[in-house]
């Protein structure tokens, strides 16, 4: 099964600074592939028309950082 989401690319204008373009993943494509926030992705032009994203990390490989690093506290005394 394929599924489709449409997105819209946003931009973004400051002063001073360089025009930056965002697209926004959506929710539902994001838990399909196990994304996780800080993740590092590359582009890569197919053709004019097609975009390619791949994951410079493997899923398997990525490692929990935040909920690797919980420590219990014991109680104070």
């Amino acid at each position: 099964m394929q599924a489709k989401y449409s997105v819209k690319v946003q931009a973004i204008r400051s002063k001073g600074r360089t025009d930056r373009f965002y697209v926004f993943i959506p929710l539902p494509l994001a838990a399909a592939i196990g994304l996780e926030a800080g993740e590092k992705f590359q582009w890569s032009l197919t053709d004019r028309n097609t975009l390619a994203v791949q994951r410079f990390v493997p899923p398997a490989e990525i490692t929990r950082g935040a909920k690797s690093a919980k420590t219990t506290k014991s109680p104070k005394k």
